[in-house]
């Protein structure tokens, strides 16, 4: 099927995609507010995989993943436009978190990774992964 979108709106489409503060990320980010009121978090640390929260002192880092980019089991998709081009690129996406929570655990740092499907609506799948990584990661 050929896209519907002329080149230049579909560059613009894309481009409009915002990496950082989304309202996915927003409510991970509430949501560890929430959790942890008194621990220090960091938005968008310098580490590798970029997580988008870490909490330094429980050394988690914590990811929001969109559903799309990041091959979500439930909700991840493969355009059928484009294939030849979608299909390497989702699969480097995988690939590269596969390493960056290596080189994370190397260092040390627990990770954990919410859907972004988890975090709209209904945040108890998300809290419940959020607490569990938490319970791991205690001192």
């Amino acid at each position: 099927m050929a896209d519907w979108l002329t080149h230049e709106q579909r560059s613009r489409n894309m481009s409009a995609i915002r990496s950082r503060g989304s309202k996915p990320e927003i409510a991970l980010g509430v949501l560890l507010h929430e959790l942890l009121p008194r621990r220090r978090i960091v938005e968008h640390p310098d580490l590798p995989g970029k997580p988008d929260y870490f909490l330094p002192g429980l050394k988690l880092a914590v990811f929001m993943d969109g559903c799309f980019w990041h091959g979500c089991p439930v909700h991840g998709r493969t355009p059928e436009d484009n294939a030849a081009y979608w299909v390497p690129k989702l699969e480097r996406n995988r690939r590269r978190d596969r390493l960056a929570v290596g080189a994370l655990h190397r260092e040390s740092i627990r990770t954990v990774r919410v859907w972004e499907h988890e975090l709209r609506g209904n945040l108890r799948p998300a809290r419940r992964k959020v607490q569990r990584a938490l319970t791991r990661a205690a001192p």
